[in-house]
């Protein structure tokens, strides 16, 4: 196992999770009554695309992290587990830029494909709008060595992480054909 990267303080992390959870929260929720008018030549589902690949990067990186920890190389899954955090950053900005500059997109699928959508895109959005503060727990638990407790939650943080980054991508491949 790894030491501690930072002093426990979880009066203060619990204080920033909080803060920085609902703050993305509220700034997902309000995407729904905000459009920023754009030059019509810009493609804004370029932000799209981004995000299936930052979608598709981070699922490789949590398989690679989980991987290196099943091997005990924990300073490999440290870093990876790290690059997944950092490009789920870069895809929140992607993902309200994209928002704000193209609004909704409505599926245009019929039939069991139309249901398979659906299902895949409110597990997708639910999960997603939970795991952060999971997500940022089970790191802080990890980077003040609280191993048993990082072990505890990553059990459940992981595969939630997983299912909505994969979910995404599906999401993207599914829509992206009704993308005006």
């Amino acid at each position: 196992m790894l030491p501690p990267s930072i002093q426990q303080n979880d009066r203060l992390a619990n204080g920033v999770i909080i803060a920085v959870s609902a703050v993305v929260f509220v700034a997902v929720v309000l995407l729904k009554q905000i459009q920023v008018p754009v030059d019509p030549s810009f493609d804004v589902h370029v932000f799209a695309r981004i995000n299936a690949g930052i979608n598709s990067i981070v699922s490789v990186l949590l398989l690679a992290g989980l991987v290196a920890v099943k091997q005990g190389r924990y300073l490999l899954h440290k870093r990876l587990m790290g690059s997944a955090i950092l490009l789920s950053v870069l895809f929140l900005l992607s993902y309200i830029a994209h928002h704000l500059l193209a609004g909704d997109t409505r599926y245009g699928g019929t039939g069991t494909i139309r249901i398979v959508y659906f299902i895949i895109l409110v597990s997708h959005i639910f999960l997603a709008a939970v795991i952060l503060p999971f997500i940022l727990y089970t790191s802080y638990r990890a980077l003040v060595a609280q191993w048993p407790a990082h072990r505890r939650l990553a059990k459940i943080t992981w595969p939630v992480w997983f299912y909505v980054s994969v979910t995404g991508v599906l999401v993207y491949w599914m829509i992206s054909p009704y993308y005006t």
